[in-house]
Parts: C-alpha cells; sequence; structure tokens
C-alpha cells in the first residue's frame, strides 16, 4: 500500500474535508483519504495511485496543492 502526502493550506472546515474526501475516495486505487486541518494535509492510502488523477481531484474540489 502507498501513503501519499499533499499540503493543501486552503483548508479550514468540515466542507473542506468533505469536499476532498469525495472528489479523492472517487479516484482508482485509493483506499483511505485522511484530511488534517491544523497541519493543512492531505494523506491518501491505497495502491497504484495515480498522483496526477489525485491532484487533478483536489483541483475539482476546488483546492490548490502547495510546492
Amino acid at each position: 500500500m502507498s501513503e501519499i502526502h499533499y499540503s493543501v493550506p486552503g483548508m479550514s472546515c468540515g466542507h473542506c474535508v468533505n469536499a476532498i474526501s469525495g472528489e479523492v475516495g472517487q479516484v482508482a486505487g485509493v483506499e483511505n483519504v485522511s484530511v488534517d486541518l491544523d497541519a493543512k494535509v492531505v494523506t491518501i492510502r491505497g495502491e497504484r495511485l495515480d498522483e496526477a488523477a489525485l491532484r487533478a481531484a483536489i483541483d475539482e474540489a476546488g483546492y490548490e496543492i502547495a510546492g
């Protein structure tokens, strides 16, 4: 199982968690999405994760990945 972390500074509330979890959770291979609002970090676990698809899902949710 792979684990990827993204810094997403624009997250601040439960809506952010739901939006990102919903979009990222639909990407093939994703088994778990964890959002830490305090650290502003999204952690994604799964098999054969497609980083481009994950980044696109976060973008589709309306958020930008830092860096």
